[in-house]
Parts: structure tokens; sequence; C-alpha cells
């Protein structure tokens, strides 16, 4: 698969691609129907091709390794859900404290950048714990490596966060100080459009 882009402030994408992540989006969209049984491509893509910010957040989740696909459709809103559906937490997301208090407090060896300021940026959020279970039941995620979830304000104020992973078929929940970091925790990222 090829790089689109790379990250950047301009939120908007050319033309060319724009129709390369279209097809990317496509192409996987019809290999894993599982995850969005009685969808059509077409109004997914009608509705991307009148959204060029979400078009373009779809990108950066793309470019950083998420694999973003759709999920779901919410009829109320009228929204196709995306999730990022890589089979491990996306390698280019990794080695990331939680969020910039975090990344902050630490006194040394800090990581580059946190998963809050990130999905920030790319105008995504970052998946809760109930959006990690519901992605859990389209296949086996994260089975080698772990993501940060939206962590509850309560947690957070104690100085914690929460991360899910995929073990012995199970979905575990864990807590860690919210400024650590490691090469196999990352995050994943929800994006309606």
């Amino acid at each position: 698969m090829t790089k689109i882009n790379k990250i950047s402030d301009k939120k908007e994408l050319s033309s060319e691609q724009r129709e390369e992540l279209l097809r990317i989006l496509k192409d996987r969209f019809e290999k894993n129907m599982n995850r969005h049984k009685g969808l059509e491509w077409a109004e997914v893509q009608a509705k991307l091709e009148a959204n060029a910010e979400k078009l373009w957040s779809l990108n950066e989740m793309e470019i950083t390794d998420g694999e973003p696909d759709v999920v779901c459709h919410d009829k109320k809103t009228d929204e196709y859900i995306f999730y990022d559906c890589s089979a491990e937490s996306p390698k280019s997301r990794r080695s990331v404290c939680y969020d910039r208090e975090a990344l902050e407090s630490r006194k040394e060896h800090k990581p580059e950048n946190n998963a809050i300021d990130m999905a920030a940026t790319m105008g995504i959020e970052i998946l809760t714990e109930e959006q990690y279970r519901e992605l859990q039941k389209f296949g086996n995620f994260d089975t080698k490596t772990s993501s940060w979830v939206k962590t509850p304000v309560n947690i957070r104020k104690l100085g914690e966060a929460i991360f899910c992973d995929r073990r012995y078929d199970t979905v575990f929940v864990y807590h860690n100080g919210s400024e650590s970091y490691y090469a196999a925790r990352g995050f994943r990222g929800s994006l309606r459009v």
C-alpha cells in the first residue's frame, strides 16, 4: 500500500490523494463486509465526497497505519462511523503517553507526543472502552499490542489512564501511569462522517 500524504496542517487533499484514499477505503469496505452488514459503499462515498475535512481526517488515520473502516451507521444523525481497524495498534501512533499533562509531567525520556493531542490534530476521537469492545466483535485486534482508550475524568485525576488489549480471546482493561509509554502501545480513533 502506498502512503498517500504525510501529516500536514493543510486539511485538504489533492484530487489525486482523494481518489487514492477513496479507492483504498472502498477496497477495505468490500473485503470486510462483516463490519458493516447492510450498508452500501455508494452511500458512504457520497457522504465522504461531501465532507472534505472528514476525508482529510480519514487520510490521517490511514497514513498513521490505522486502516480505517466503517463499523456502523448512526440512523439518528445519519452519520457513518469509522474506527481504526488495523490488526495491531497503529504503528505510527505508538510510544506515546496519554495526554499533554502526562507528557509535561515527565522529567526525562519524554515521548515525542501524546495520544489525546495526536487524535485532536488528526480530527478524530480516541476510542472509548465501550467502542473498543465493539471493535473486538469484528475480529481479534491488539493481540500483540495495546491501545490507550478515553479515560474517565475520575481516573485521570488520580494520574492514571486506561488502555485495552486482547489476550486469551478476552478483552482486558488495565490502568497505567498516564505518563508511561511503550513501543507496543498506541491508540485507536473514531470518526463520524
